[in-house]
């Protein structure tokens, strides 16, 4: 029998939600709930192996990519990720690679960590929205104090380690009316690589249907295409900007990275610190709980009509709004959780940002189509 392949990048979360930030916007510290009165909050040496070698099963690709979330994984402290790099070294098959990534807030970044980080290797994505109040306006720790300060020296340490950190950018309504400041800052920083992730919080109960700190769609097109005329004009093949990438990928007949742009999702499921498998991050709750790994495997987890079915309905629920739409292959309907308005005509599903990804797809779809024909030349 032919061995199944999977793509799949698990969001393992070695402290759940545990944090020492209180993020305004912050959609997951409400899951420490999940765990009851449970502790410590760390995930079990014996969860741990049992995640690692069912990991390194299911993946059928040469590459094998872990990848650390949160909360505040570095909460864990360097021995349990000296363990878990230990582990994978144990049981990491003939031949093939093993990569670690780790999202952070940075704050508890010392010299030990860089070292330790640079060491093994790991890539380090740090969550940043702005230079000072663009930035501290949402991001403070968990006496109410402004984090700045303690995210920029973490950074400084992590570059002064010989680690280039991603820069991470919630865009909300109160830094996105900056695109340019925000943009020159992390330029200025020497990011090398920038993501954007708009925050849209639904309240069903305000009068917009969101919260005050979700960014306005349009406003969000307009973010994007002012720093995509920036990037244009003054980075290009200096500076790699996620949704830029995305965008571009359509041009070389790629499928999308990033799941949110991709046809279907189901990739991208959480391992929480007592081995419960779930769907995805943003849904971390019990009518999307899979199992666990000490009573089934990840592959079969991964493999399972519930999970197809979760990622199915990405592509299935799709508005013919949106099935129409002559950039639907740089977004397909982005992500389910955020398709909770009506279409024009009145059909439900279509997502929030649409009016502002909409913009900003046919805003850079020239760049795109001059590159893929370029490109087109170049293979005949």
């Amino acid at each position: 029998m032919e061995a199944r392949e999977r793509e799949f990048q698990i969001f393992a979360k070695p402290v759940g939600a545990l944090c020492n930030l209180r993020c305004g916007y912050c959609y997951y510290i409400g899951k420490q709930s999940i765990h009851g009165d449970a502790r410590p909050l760390l995930m079990s040496d014996d969860i741990l192996e049992k995640y690692i070698v069912q990991h390194i099963e299911a993946t059928t690709d040469d590459v094998i990519f872990f990848s650390w979330h949160g909360g505040e994984q570095l909460m864990a402290g360097i021995d349990f990720f000296r363990k878990a790099v230990s582990l994978q070294e144990k049981y990491k098959p003939a031949g093939k690679e093993i990569i670690n990534g780790i999202q952070t807030n940075a704050t508890l970044i010392d010299w030990d960590w860089a070292y330790f980080l640079a060491q093994e290797k790991f890539l380090v994505g740090i969550s940043i929205d702005g230079p000072g109040d663009l930035h501290n306006q949402y991001r403070k720790a968990a006496d109410g104090n402004s984090s700045l300060h303690q995210v920029l020296k973490g950074y400084d340490i992590l570059q002064r380690s010989g680690i280039k950190p991603e820069i991470l950018c919630v865009v909300s309504s109160f830094n996105v009316k900056f695109p340019l400041v925000v943009y020159d800052f992390f330029r200025e920083l020497g990011a090398e690589n920038i993501t954007f992730l708009p925050l849209v919080e639904k309240r069903p109960r305000s009068a917009s249907g969101v919260s005050k700190a979700t960014v306005p769609a349009t406003e969000f097109g307009s973010f994007l295409m002012a720093v995509f005329d920036e990037w244009l004009e003054k980075d290009i093949g200096k500076i790699k900007i996620q949704i830029i990438e995305e965008a571009a990928r359509t041009a070389f007949g790629q499928k999308h990275t990033l799941c949110i742009f991709r046809e279907n999702c189901g990739g991208v499921p959480v391992v929480e610190l007592n081995g419960d498998f779930y769907s995805c991050d943003h849904y971390v709750e019990k009518e999307h709980l899979v199992g666990n790994i000490s009573d089934g495997t990840i592959a079969e987890f991964l493999d399972s009509d519930r999970q197809k079915e979760f990622g199915m309905l990405k592509s299935l629920t799709l508005p013919r709004y949106c099935l129409e739409c002559d950039v639907r292959s740089m977004c397909n309907g982005e992500c389910p959780r955020n398709r909770f308005i009506k279409t024009p005509d009145g059909e439900p599903g279509l997502n929030y940002l649409c009016e502002g990804y909409k913009a900003f797809f046919h805003h850079c779809k020239p760049f795109v189509d001059a590159i893929g024909g370029i490109w087109n030349e170049q293979v005949r």
